[in-house]
């Protein structure tokens, strides 16, 4: 039998302003104006990925999605914390730098990586100053929490904020700080795990996380990690989540950045062949092994974030022209799906008539 008084209206599409309590992951490096323009087409979230970009790209990004679309759609930033640059971190990136170098050359791939001195990154200050002029009323972030004078600011410009956990702890954190959404993610999703309160990624399930995250606080819950159908988008609301965000099953959509060599290594890809690593970003995001990540983890050539992200960006651009997957950084969770190449709009939109039509 159908699922009696099935209905997607709730807290998440009322804040939101969805027809579907359904989010379009922010896949850095994945997501395009496009595929948010495209999510946003059949009532889905689609979420803008700005990362640490600087404010000025960060303007002409969301400009660029306001030219395609006129539906609701949320814009994410990174809020890790900034090492203080000193000279033995300078000391620590030469030496990674060369011996990244080195090792790109063994496999015929000339980089030559950015100088210390050469590595800038933004503060999410002036990025969230970007986005309120730019008129923005969705911001979705990770890696940590805004300071209270942002978290003002942004609330006063009527801006909902959707913050990311990984423990109870972390959104115990968010719900004090006045979050309207929190997204619990589990451990299972590709790319990078939200965790801010401890370098120690958090040893649980995903859905045991979302079970114990919804007994603790009554802020409304997106859950992200291993969604990929009816099932377990069902599982997922069984077990207090209200809205439900999609990634991996999006990654080799007609809207995705991904060069097609890139969606076919991953349709390719078995389980075995994933991993967690902070190898290119010092980080931790699961992904495919490859060359790279088995050189680098457990290696001394690991720089903190943003320094091993600044430094493989170049390694990254040189291989991904060359069609080189050994020293790509390809995101992907634990759910093994078929990396569709049909637009997000089909995807997404036949996963929504499963689980209409699911029976029990």
């Amino acid at each position: 039998m159908r699922i009696e008084n099935f209905t997607w209206d709730n807290q998440i599409t009322q804040l939101l302003h969805t027809q579907y309590p359904i989010i379009q992951a922010p896949m850095f490096g994945v997501v395009t104006p496009q595929m948010v323009a495209a999510a946003g087409e059949i009532g889905v979230l689609g979420t803008l990925p700005l990362g640490d970009l600087p404010p000025a790209v960060c303007v002409k990004l969301i400009r660029a999605t306001k030219q395609l679309t006129d539906q609701p759609f949320a814009v994410n930033v990174f809020l890790n914390p900034l090492p203080e640059r000193t000279e033995e971190l300078k000391q620590r990136y030469t030496h990674s730098k060369t011996f990244v170098e080195n090792l790109a050359k063994r496999y015929d791939l000339e980089v030559s990586l950015a100088e210390y001195d050469e590595v800038h990154y933004t503060d999410y200050r002036d990025q969230v100053n970007a986005i309120i002029a730019e008129g923005c009323k969705i911001v979705s972030f990770t890696f940590g929490v805004f300071d209270n004078e942002t978290i003002a600011k942004m609330k006063q410009n009527g801006i909902t904020l959707l913050g990311t956990c990984t423990s109870v702890a972390e959104a115990k954190v968010l719900e004090e700080k006045g979050m309207d959404i929190i997204c619990v993610q589990g451990i299972e999703a590709g790319g990078h795990q939200g965790t801010f309160l401890s370098e120690t990624l958090p040893k649980i399930g995903g859905l045991s996380l979302l079970a114990q995250v919804h007994e603790a606080v009554r802020v409304p819950l997106i859950y992200a990690g291993g969604l990929y159908n009816a099932k377990t988008l069902l599982a997922a609301r069984t077990l207090g989540a209200q809205g439900f965000a999609f990634g991996s099953v999006l990654m080799g959509s007609q809207e995705s950045n991904l060069a097609e060599f890139e969606k076919e290594a991953l349709r390719q890809a078995k389980e075995s062949d994933l991993v967690l690593t902070k190898s290119f970003s010092g980080r931790y995001a699961r992904g495919l092994r490859n060359t790279f990540t088995q050189q680098l983890d457990h290696s001394d050539y690991i720089l903190p974030y943003p320094f091993q992200n600044k430094l493989t960006l170049e390694l990254r651009k040189i291989a991904k022209q060359n069609e080189n997957p050994a020293f790509l950084s390809l995101w992907t969770g634990q759910s093994r799906g078929p990396y569709s190449g049909a637009s997000i709009k089909d995807i997404l939109s036949q996963i929504i008539k499963e689980v209409e039509n699911y029976t029990v």
